[in-house]
């Protein structure tokens, strides 16, 4: 291309500024649509990509595997008990390979009614090193894995680590997905153009996620629980004003190995309190739930460049 052309872009939605809406509001009246994204991921023992609590060491990086354990021994059950207490829904995000691991944990969030949301077969991995075929082969793995064990598909996606190929929304599309999470450009949802027909972007957080700002950015869970109501009393204001935006999506990208830390989930319990004190005033929800109302509210013409 030439210097001043017009640049490159991704052809899936064209640009839309915050204050064209379509018009909707949340099944209950308000504004603010608040979901909880519940991140729980297995790692390969001994290789592969994964959070690190302290530097890398050579493989088995035992202090980095099991610091990341601890969110499905210990953390997840600290965290599932407080949503509990809170009467707060949870979208949880799961690596099919939990399914071997540890499947009581993925059946104690069946049975308080979360959303499973496809999250890869392991955190270990980055999808985008995958080909066409394998990316579809592990698209179509997770959906029929999870479909055998819990008697739903699961209509949402979040790729680990967040890695896509040019060709994933398309793939999404044709191996049954209605939804993606990887995409973080908007606060509302998003239609999507792929050759398999439309797919929702649902707001994930990269700002209001533990993971990039506790561990990457050094953040004190204080600061962060602090950044949670900052955001929440602001969009909620936002939302009520006599001139508001469109309909609003805020979401929280939890991690067990991390937030579930004890002197941590203290902090959490004050964020998710405030925001559980304020339920009158939001739609408490999931993000499948989101992306069926605007796929039953929105007309069907897919805004794209």
């Amino acid at each position: 291309m030439d210097d001043f052309d017009p640049l490159k872009t991704h052809g899936r939605f064209a640009y839309r500024p915050i204050h064209h809406g379509d018009g909707y509001r949340w099944p209950n009246g308000t504004n603010l649509a608040f979901y909880l994204g519940f991140n729980l991921e297995h790692f390969v023992f001994g290789e592969g990509l994964g959070a690190a609590l302290g530097p890398p060491s050579p493989q088995p990086d035992v202090l980095n595997y099991s610091w990341r354990e601890y969110g499905n021994r210990v953390g997840a059950w600290r965290c599932i008990e407080l949503f509990d207490t809170l009467d707060m829904p949870a979208g949880t995000l799961i690596n099919t390979s939990l399914y071997d691991h540890c499947p009581e944990l993925i059946e104690a969030c069946m049975a308080r009614g979360d959303e499973l949301i496809a999250h890869g077969h392991t955190n270990a991995r980055r999808q985008s090193d995958l080909d066409e075929e394998g990316e579809r082969a592990l698209l179509a793995h997770c959906r029929t894995r999870m479909t055998e064990y819990s008697g739903v598909a699961p209509s949402g996606w979040l790729s680990p680590w967040i890695s896509e190929s040019r060709h994933t929304p398309d793939l999404l599309a044709e191996t049954g997905y209605r939804y993606t999470l990887n995409w973080c450009h908007d606060d509302r949802p998003v239609r999507m153009k792929t050759r398999g027909g439309p797919i929702w972007s649902i707001p994930y957080p990269q700002e209001l996620n533990d993971l990039p700002m506790i561990m990457a950015r050094q953040m004190d869970m204080r600061d962060f629980a602090d950044m949670i109501i900052d955001q929440f009393d602001e969009m909620l204001e936002q939302t009520q004003r006599a001139h508001a935006p469109p309909a609003l999506v805020m979401g929280i990208a939890l991690h067990p190995y991390i937030v579930g830390q004890p002197y941590r989930l203290r902090h959490l319990r004050r964020a998710l309190a405030h925001i559980a004190a304020a339920r009158d005033d939001i739609w408490l929800t999931t993000p499948g739930a989101i992306a069926r109302h605007v796929d039953e509210t929105v007309p069907l013409a897919v805004d794209v460049e």
